[in-house]
């Protein structure tokens, strides 16, 4: 009875953990995108303001991180046994790297900080901007489809969702470092699969 309460408690888990991890992503992508525009220059010029939104950004992103994995985690949790363990692998390895380039990033952003106050390089920033929108975008586009095909297989995700798991995928792996604002497209999949299972408006899995 009490693993039955702890299956049913789930999906309620994901939903929660796909919602405030969208909220603080998409807030941390904003405030360093406003903060540290993607340009080409010299040196790194950043004021008071800016600062301070780096620091918020770089506050939010651990735990950003850590709703992200407790998301991943409630996921494959509703898998259970039925999931592939191919796409399985795929899914949990593209989660943790994205987890571990996002981190990074946030630590060579962090990085910009000093470089302000010496008037130094913009190696920080094109670094973080490298680790974000190259690498940690390309391992959730790839979190994102394997997300979107376990739930296809399984029978859990409606059509319309699957198919936009897989564009927000492919946008994310194809064009996403050539887009600027493009990472707002991973907590807009995540709040909106959240908000579906929330609602747990879900087909009956397959048997």
């Amino acid at each position: 009875m009490e693993r039955g309460h702890e299956r049913l408690a789930t999906p309620w888990a994901a939903g929660v953990a796909g919602v405030v991890f969208a909220i603080l992503m998409a807030a941390a992508i904003v405030l360093v995108r406003l903060a540290l525009p993607d340009g080409d220059g010299d040196a790194v010029t950043v004021d008071a303001g800016q600062r301070g939104a780096v620091r918020v950004a770089l506050t939010l992103l651990p735990f950003a991180g850590i709703a992200f994995l407790w998301f991943m985690g409630a996921l494959r949790e509703q898998a259970g046994e039925r999931e592939d363990r191919f796409v399985a692998t795929v899914f949990l390895g593209s989660g943790l790297i994205f987890v571990a380039t996002l981190f990074g990033a946030a630590a060579a952003a962090g990085t910009v900080l000093d470089e302000s106050r010496q008037q130094g390089s913009p190696f920080g920033r094109d670094f973080a901007y490298a680790l974000l929108t190259t690498y940690a975008m390309r391992m959730a586009a790839v979190f994102i489809i394997t997300t979107s095909t376990i739930g296809r297989r399984l029978g859990v995700l409606p059509r319309p969702l699957v198919v936009l798991g897989y564009l927000a995928g492919l946008t994310l792996l194809v064009v996403g470092a050539d887009v600027p604002w493009s990472e707002l497209v991973l907590p807009v999949w995540a709040l909106l699969l959240s908000l579906h299972i929330l609602r747990g408006r879900r087909p009956t899995p397959r048997t």
